[in-house]
């Protein structure tokens, strides 16, 4: 989402009478930096926003570009980079991918990055079907949840919506097969902080540079003073009581509490058990966790085996953090680990790619981390 947004902005920011144009990472077979769905826009100054790869295919791309903008007809470019010395491109690969790029124009009111942004500040996953073959390259659809756009892409669409995985698919539209990527594009991650002391302010400006929307919350006005949160979306004095009067918390909603106050912390957790949060993340040390345990047993408070999967006490990945912007990464880390649904670890140790593909076994999907090493949580 990061990304869209700051193609979007690139593209309102440029001179209305430069020409742009949007390539975008359809397939990708092997290895590759960046997955299907990455782009760039390129404007005719030279200048873009985004990436398709880690800087080895851009070149190549900006010279298409310059043509797809003078003549206006999108192509589909596809790069084979297993070759160590790839004479198209005149530079040594090596990546051991062939990766297909389509490229179109974008011009007119109405065209790919004004869609863009209608989806940026999305509440709730839209899929995206892009024809990808013919004479309709470029051609794209959207799908919400409950909507039926486009018959002939619903069920490929909904299976995408239920899976959040983008992937390209071969069909039959009006009589003529064609290969479509679907995209899943899922809302930005929106953090809640509740507790704003200073150890909160490190987290908050990672999260921001993420491309996550930050709430910071606090009981006390001096500690959410603006000085101490510039990048924060919003910063707000809310009871305890409030907390779900006064958050819109979503399943792409992660939560954060980290006051220092056991008493607040118990009471927030409580009111969060309510909500559709996927992860809730408490500092201090599992004790501190176990004594909320047992006030919840003596009130009546029944926690379910699904509460338990999404709290994180102690919170974050075990990465040796003890500085306040190191246990910061270790927070950030472990959120994005989570919505990502993968467990964190060394990358050495993955004995399945990095990245998924919609071409490999489902068993891959279903394998995780072999770690070298037992993984500890940090104990705050």
């Amino acid at each position: 989402m990061k990304e869209l947004r700051a193609i979007v902005e690139h593209y309102r920011r440029a001179d209305k009478m430069r020409a742009a144009a949007l390539a975008t990472v359809v397939k990708v077979r092997g290895s590759s930096y960046r997955s299907p769905g990455a782009r760039m826009l390129i404007t005719d100054d030279g200048r873009w926003a985004g990436s398709i790869s880690g800087g080895c295919l851009e070149g190549d791309a900006l010279r298409k570009a310059r043509q797809v903008m003078a003549d206006g007809k999108p192509v589909r470019v596809t790069y084979d980079t297993h070759e160590e010395s790839n004479q198209n491109l005149g530079i040594g690969l090596g990546c051991h991918g062939i990766i297909d790029v389509v490229i179109e124009r974008v011009a007119g009111e109405e065209n790919a990055v004004t869609e863009f942004e209608k989806w940026i500040n999305t509440r709730v996953p839209v899929a995206m079907a892009t024809i990808c073959s013919g004479t309709r390259l470029a051609t794209r659809f959207y799908f919400r949840e409950g909507e039926s756009a486009y018959p002939d892409l619903e069920k490929h669409a909904q299976q995408a919506l239920a899976t959040g995985r983008s992937e390209m698919v071969s069909v039959v539209l009006n009589g003529q097969p064609e290969e479509v990527f679907i995209e899943v594009i899922e809302p930005a991650i929106s953090l809640v902080i509740f507790g704003a002391g200073f150890d909160a302010r490190p987290v908050s400006a990672l999260a921001k540079s993420l491309g996550w929307h930050v709430q910071v919350t606090d009981e006390c006005a001096a500690h959410i003073a603006p000085l101490f949160f510039p990048a924060a979306d919003n910063l707000l004095l809310c009871h305890r009581t409030f907390v779900d009067r006064d958050f819109d918390i979503t399943p792409f909603t992660a939560c954060v509490l980290m006051s220092h106050n056991y008493e607040y912390d118990r009471d927030v957790l409580q009111k969060l058990l309510a909500t559709p949060t996927p992860y809730i993340g408490i500092l201090g040390p599992r004790k501190r966790f176990d004594k909320m345990l047992a006030h919840f047993a003596q009130t009546g408070v029944v926690l379910t085996d699904s509460d338990h999967h999404r709290i994180h006490s102690p919170i974050g990945l075990d990465i040796g953090a003890e500085s306040p912007d190191e246990i910061a990464l270790s927070i950030a880390s472990e959120i994005h680990c989570k919505f990502r649904q993968r467990s964190g670890g060394f990358l050495k140790y993955r004995s399945t790619p990095i990245h998924e593909r919609a071409d490999a076994s489902s068993e891959i999907f279903k394998q995780i981390f072999v770690q070298g090493a037992s993984q500890k949580h940090r104990a705050g």
